[in-house]
């Protein structure tokens, strides 16, 4: 990737809703020679998509929890994604190394909320689950670092 790639995702990153214009000028590009490079990032798949970032306290989800799950029998199709794909608390699902198979990240309004939406997760996936609750969030989602 190039240079000036980097920087055009780098500026994306700060901020999603920059104007092609203003990018053009940060990185001394024609408007229309910027369009096409951002064009080629997203169908490369560099630039996999723009969201909002979501105050979730302000929207009524101020518990975040992380969730590890075990598989209880490890001998069953490793199927967890798909089983747990429809519940909407579920912020993030990754696959991990170590003495866990995968680890959520879910929100959800109250703790009340938190222990039945565990409960859904053991039945749906057939997982034992070990939960870690999120007090303070320092910094989350920051921009990649190209170099």
């Amino acid at each position: 990737m190039e240079d000036l790639d980097r920087r055009i995702i780098g500026l994306l990153c700060e901020d999603g809703r920059m104007s092609l214009a203003d990018i053009a000028r940060e990185t001394g590009l024609s408007t229309s020679a910027l369009h096409q490079r951002v064009r080629r990032l997203e169908q490369r798949g560099l630039i996999t998509g723009y969201r909002a970032e979501v105050d979730f306290r302000g929207i009524g989800l101020p518990l975040t929890a992380f969730v590890s799950l075990t598989p209880i029998d490890p001998a069953s199709p490793d199927d967890v994604p798909e089983r747990l794909q429809e519940i909407a608390e579920i912020d993030s699902c990754w696959s991990v190394a170590g003495s866990q198979s995968y680890v959520l990240k879910v929100r959800v309004a109250e703790p009340v909320d938190l222990e039945a939406l565990l409960a859904r997760i053991r039945a749906a996936a057939n997982v034992s689950t070990r939960t870690t609750i999120v007090l303070s969030t320092a910094f989350e989602n920051r921009p990649p670092h190209l170099p």
